[in-house]
């Protein structure tokens, strides 16, 4: 008969001085297991009645995956565990994989990235496309190279689709051959260059694909995607099995599917209204600096970019910035304190609908761990160090007091979360405009 052991490790030292935005001065409680095999992240046992010899578990190699809404923390969270742990860092963000959008997109600094190696960071022009399919290899293939150097991989990020991917496997659906995707450009080309959205995704259905009158407005990447997947198949791409579903339909046999690696998935927030509030900040803070998100934007349309034209141009704030700045433009330079302020609570509005976006697309999916970050820093790291270093096979269980609830919980909350309004706390008199209003007028005019 087969018999598990608990093992326990001493918790490491606890840092000083290391806390979060809005992390609170509460202290978390011991880490608690309860014995369970319905998680994802199991120990695959063989148990049998007869008297012969058991094979022992397979051990899988570890890899923690960081998540959260905008704003929650999980990039300093990220970076602490890497020092703790020797760790390196594989960005899970959609933006940051290109350069010069270093302001909107919250990349680590440059003492960051010396201090704890980064990955998928600084890739890519703003005008080449990038998909969940290429993060898919990429990531893979760095986690791969970390493991075999004795590394750790640290996945840290809120682009679900993305870690979803990751985690699970992307669907098996053809790669077009070179033939098929010049046949493919030169088809959508005609539509792309007078502007001819729908058009184009009219064209797509009637090709056999009739989920693109679902696709975001001017994601023509997605849509030469779909057309090259029909062209090279015959089938479209909702035709092709996704690896998540059928883990997400199997819940009775959930503890017997084969995941890769033995992932540690954590989901970092915060109480809902706390976390809108950090948001309007963040986005306040973008724009303080001459050399904030209005000057990536700026760059942006220099360089023949516009607005929604493709994967970087669609990103929250660069949208709202672009958009801005064009109408600046358009009046030889002139803006207006009331422009200016219309502008940053689109910017704000965007941010916290995005959070609540990942909110809801993370509460369904089963191998997060939630974690609150307003507790202290050292509470959760020591959380994650010994879950990383725990090789008990059970379930991963977050203690009460560092819990994250997952939905609103009652009325109050709930008027609370209807009736909020942004607050600005840097931009609150037209006189804290003049500065801003200063550079449009310097840098947008003729």
């Amino acid at each position: 008969m087969l018999h598990l052991f608990d093992v326990h490790f001493p918790l490491p030292p606890m840092s000083k001085g290391l806390a979060f935005p809005l992390w609170g001065l509460r202290l978390a409680s011991t880490l608690k297991r309860t014995p369970t095999f319905s998680s994802a992240r199991r120990c695959c046992l063989s148990i049998t009645a007869s008297s012969s010899p058991v094979p022992g578990p397979i051990k899988k190699q570890k890899v923690i995956v960081i998540s959260g809404p905008t704003g929650a923390g999980k990039s300093r969270l990220a970076l602490e565990l890497a020092k703790r742990l020797g760790g390196e860092i594989v960005s899970a963000d959609s933006v940051q994989v290109y350069r010069g959008l270093d302001i909107g997109s919250a990349k680590p600094s440059i003492s960051d990235r010396k201090d704890v190696p980064h990955h998928l960071i600084d890739v890519l022009h703003p005008s080449e496309e990038y998909s969940a399919g290429q993060f898919f290899e990429d990531a893979r293939k760095a986690t791969k190279d970390l493991l075999e150097r004795g590394r750790v991989p640290i996945l840290a990020g809120g682009t679900g689709l993305y870690l979803r991917w990751y985690i699970y496997g992307k669907p098996d659906v053809p790669k077009a051959s070179l033939e098929v995707a010049s046949e493919v450009s030169s088809e959508l080309l005609r539509f792309e260059r007078n502007g001819q959205w729908d058009d184009a995704v009219k064209y797509v259905v009637e090709a056999g694909d009739p989920r693109a009158r679902t696709f975001p407005y001017n994601n023509w990447y997605r849509l030469r995607r779909s057309l090259e997947i029909i062209r090279s198949s015959g089938s479209p791409p909702s035709a092709f099995q996704i690896p998540y579903d059928s883990f997400r339909e199997d819940n009775e046999e959930r503890h017997t599917k084969e995941l890769d690696y033995d992932f540690i998935c954590i989901f970092l927030s915060s109480p809902r209204i706390e976390l809108y509030r950090s948001i309007d900040l963040r986005c306040e803070e973008m724009l303080m600096e001459t050399e904030g998100i209005l000057s990536e934007a700026s760059w942006l349309l220099d360089i023949g970019l516009l607005p929604n034209m493709n994967s970087a141009t669609r990103a929250i704030g660069y949208r709202q910035a672009m958009e801005y700045l064009l109408s600046c433009r358009e009046e030889g330079g002139r803006s207006s304190p009331e422009r200016f302020l219309a502008f940053l609570f689109e910017f704000q509005k965007a941010s916290r609908n995005f959070a609540k976006r990942q909110l809801t697309w993370f509460r369904n999916e089963a191998i997060y761990r939630w974690i609150d970050a307003s507790h202290p820093m050292e509470a959760v790291l020591d959380f994650v160090y010994n879950a990383y270093h725990d090789d008990d096979g059970e379930e991963l269980v977050v203690p009460r007091a560092l819990q994250m609830r997952k939905d609103v919980n009652g009325r109050q909350e709930t008027y609370e979360l209807k009736s909020y309004r942004s607050r600005n706390r840097l931009f609150v008199k037209h006189e804290d405009c003049h500065p801003i209003l200063d550079w449009v007028r310097r840098t947008q005019g003729p």
